[in-house]
């Protein structure tokens, strides 16, 4: 891959201030202050919400404490989307500090998978690792990796340690040079305006041709609303990682530099704002 290594790390240490409150209606033996956080864009939200769990634990009744799930403005966050995907899909036109609502009751099973604990975080980061390696090298790469690569991967992740993740990524990030690129891209569009949760299919990153696909060639060919303004008046941005790349930007360069660690590229197209 090309070594741009500064993007990398913006990328990894992409924070997003956030204020936790308690939802009005659980029952506390005190007032329940809010709590501060920076949270990482890359990772979890039940990877990183130990700190938030005990302060608000602290002033429970025991017997009203059972799986701690989080909202925004009425939407159940979903812990299995990156954080940072969380955020640009639902909040990223807001004025910071990003206000997330806590609960430890009624979860919500329509809207939400459980979350017991750091294992099942893992085994669908690893499940994750392992499609985006199927679509990139026909699962080649991470196959040959030691079950000790594996563990640096989540590690790294879970530790917050770039040097330790990236040590072992880069390898997924690598093709034979005659390639120019990987096989397929991995990649999910997510829509803030729509109920499906997120479109994906196979998209080469070279054309037939020879010529580099951009990031408005596979928007063109998976989701051409996204980019083709009505009425000549465009209602819709495209995010990733908070900020909104040129279209013209080679697909291959974003897999390589913008993927978060599962190794997919997750764009959010969301409303433009209006003021």
């Amino acid at each position: 891959m090309t070594d741009d290594k500064d993007v990398l790390r913006d990328v990894w240490f992409g924070r997003i201030p956030t204020c936790f409150t308690l939802y009005q209606d659980e029952i506390t033996e005190r007032e329940a202050e809010p709590y501060y956080l920076l949270l990482p864009r890359i990772s979890y939200l039940t990877l990183v919400t130990d700190k938030v769990k005990k302060h608000f634990q602290k002033v429970m009744r025991q017997e009203e404490v059972s799986e701690i799930w989080f909202e925004y403005e009425g939407t159940p966050l979903k812990w299995h989307y990156p954080i940072g995907l969380l955020f640009d899909l639902h909040a990223s036109n807001i004025a910071l500090p990003w206000s997330i609502t806590v609960h430890f009751k009624n979860f919500p099973e329509k809207d939400l998978l459980h979350c017991h604990s750091k294992d099942v975080i893992e085994a669908h980061f690893m499940a994750c690792i392992k499609e985006a390696d199927a679509l990139k090298h026909k699962s080649q790469v991470i196959n040959e990796m030691q079950k000790k690569d594996h563990k640096q991967l989540w590690m790294g992740l879970q530790n917050d340690k770039f040097e330790q993740f990236w040590a072992i990524n880069r390898k997924l990030m690598e093709y034979p040079p005659e390639d120019n690129g990987f096989r397929y891209i991995p990649f999910r569009i997510y829509q803030a305006t729509t109920e499906r949760p997120f479109i994906q299919k196979l998209f080469r990153p070279i054309a037939s041709g020879g010529q580099l696909h951009t990031l408005g060639d596979l928007l063109k060919d998976v989701c051409p609303s996204a980019i083709t303004p009505e009425d000549g008046e465009q209602k819709t941005q495209v995010m990733i990682h908070g900020i909104e790349p040129m279209l013209e930007t080679p697909i291959q360069w974003l897999s390589e530099h913008m993927s978060y660690p599962d190794n997919f590229l997750h764009i959010s197209i969301i409303p433009r704002p209006t003021d």
